[in-house]
């Protein structure tokens, strides 16, 4: 995993003055959640610049007044209209304690269905995996080779060392659809009905599995 070092500096004051003073100063005010108290700080704006615009996953070590603390981020908030930052949630992590996070999804390989002119559809580019921090790489890499015209892969197919993925295994993640119009005698078929009834079926599957979690 990524690593970044950033410099910030406890707050004193937890008003709404004192946060709009801080927010003024170009300053965000941010909360760490996860270790022995409920830590409040504040760092420059631009120092977090590098982990918000990127989708890759940051260890993140923050020198807090000469206190040293590890932490993944968790939560961002952004002004409706300035897209400035507004507020960062922080989870606390210990080498010895498994931690859940986001993984972003990387394909590798090149698929023998797109190779025969399928058209890539991709439904998650991130994962939620819980293990510990010697165990979390940068990424997921997903081999996608031998994936062919109407083959799909979905959470339950995937296996990672030291990792638990903690999203719903019948949840799709990649398939390849047909992109030409199927002819099946003198009936013409357009390529989201020739799309393979694999994909159909996995999100039916994951919808209905959602459905059944909000119950």
């Amino acid at each position: 995993m990524k690593t970044i070092s950033i410099s910030a500096k406890k707050r004193n004051e937890l008003g709404k003055k004192s946060t709009r003073e801080l927010r003024k100063s170009g300053n965000v005010p941010c909360v760490m959640y996860g270790g022995e108290q409920v830590v409040h700080f504040y760092a420059a704006e631009n120092d977090f610049i590098p982990l918000v615009h990127t989708p890759d996953v940051y260890l993140i070590g923050i020198d807090l007044e000469g206190e040293k603390h590890h932490a993944i981020m968790q939560d961002v908030q952004y002004h409706p209209v300035t897209d400035s930052i507004m507020h960062i949630d922080f989870v606390e992590v210990f080498e010895d304690r498994p931690v859940v996070v986001n993984l972003p999804v990387k394909l590798i390989g090149s698929s023998i269905g797109i190779k025969n002119g399928g058209k890539p559809r991709q439904r998650r580019r991130v994962l939620k995996v819980r293990g510990l921090l010697r165990d979390l790489p940068e990424y997921l890499e997903i081999d996608i080779t031998n994936v062919n015209i109407g083959d799909v892969v979905k959470i339950g197919d995937l296996a990672y060392d030291n990792l638990d993925i903690l999203d719903p295994f019948r949840s799709m993640i990649f398939s390849v659809v047909s992109s030409r119009v199927a002819m099946k005698g003198m009936e013409i078929v357009e390529p989201e009905e020739a799309a393979g009834e694999a994909e159909a079926e996995a999100a039916e599957a994951e919808e209905a599995e959602e459905s059944g979690e909000k119950e």
